[in-house]
């Protein structure tokens, strides 16, 4: 089994990000170019669900989310969204069409659900190749490292693409990799969870290489009357009770379902894509709004 592994102390000017790839890691903020950010004001905040909270508490307290979700991630996505969730995924891979040589980053990409499915079709383009030059690489980035363990422990089991896969614990707000590093970046279901948004917005930017495409898949709001009542009553209903009763936490997958009400509309939040200097930007609806998949270039 891979296994997650503390780095050494480092000097205070270091931040606390680790490279994981099998048994090793690194840390440093000059290896990887990114610079500490400033502590934000004292007076800001951000929605933690439906409440209003200072802006390191709602770190602190989704970052208490998923230690407490992460062994039943997987099985509880498949429960609450009665399988869809690997539809959805499927659509997003297939849109992204990956290449060979692709170097990837999949942010928030937690227990690896997205970057299995993209390591395996970099490693389609392998087969009878004697190189393995050609074939690429997924970075998978997390804030979270219970989450990124549940992912190795996929990967220690035989998934394909897994020898493809490289685990980084890091801040989709501040990034641990060099400008330009990437030939496309992904985050599925993770950046309503994330604090400021927009600064995770523009580092994505940041580290995709000229050409580089950004794809989010994200839940969205329903706007069919009749689709929407019977949603909401799922939501509110089912999926905390599912929550209780799978992952023995209701409060988290309450957390989960306010989060997806306070995230910001379809069009609101492709004008975020905007001022983050991504182009030709679209937003394809699923499942009747449920989920909305955006992408865009860095052109």
């Amino acid at each position: 089994m891979f296994a997650v592994r503390h780095c050494k102390r480092l000097p205070a000017s270091f931040s606390s990000v680790a490279w994981l790839h099998g048994t090793q890691c690194f840390a440093s903020d000059a290896a990887f170019g990114a610079q500490p950010l400033p502590p934000p004001p004292s007076d800001s905040t951000a929605s933690f669900g439906y409440e209003e909270v200072p802006e390191h508490e709602k770190s602190q307290r989704v970052g208490a989310v998923f230690n407490n979700v992460s062994s039943s991630y997987d099985q509880m996505n498949d429960a609450m969204s009665l399988g869809l969730h690997r539809l959805w995924k499927d659509r997003l891979v297939t849109k992204l069409s990956p290449f060979p040589g692709m170097q990837h980053l999949d942010v928030a990409g937690g227990t690896g659900d997205v970057a299995f499915r993209i390591a395996s079709s970099l490693q389609a383009f392998s087969f009878g190749s004697s190189s393995s030059c050609d074939t690429g690489s997924v970075t998978v980035c997390d804030i979270n490292e219970s989450m990124l363990q549940q992912g190795q422990a996929r990967a220690s089991k035989g998934l394909p693409g897994g020898q493809l896969l490289r685990w980084v614990v890091g801040d989709a707000e501040n990034l641990p990799f060099p400008d330009a590093s990437f030939d496309s970046y992904t985050i599925a279901f993770g950046i309503r969870n994330v604090t400021r948004i927009q600064q995770a917005l523009d580092d994505a930017v940041r580290v995709l290489k000229p050409g580089g495409r950004f794809m989010c898949l994200e839940f969205s709001h329903v706007d069919m009357p009749l689709l929407k009542e019977v949603y909401d009553l799922y939501s509110f209903n089912i999926i905390p009770k599912l929550g209780k009763a799978i992952a023995n936490d209701e409060a988290s997958y309450q957390y989960l379902v306010e989060s997806i009400r306070r995230f910001p509309p379809r069009e609101e939040f492709s004008a975020m894509l905007e001022i983050a200097q991504l182009q030709r930007i679209e937003c394809e609806i699923l499942t009747g709004g449920v989920v909305a998949m955006y992408s865009g270039f860095k052109l």
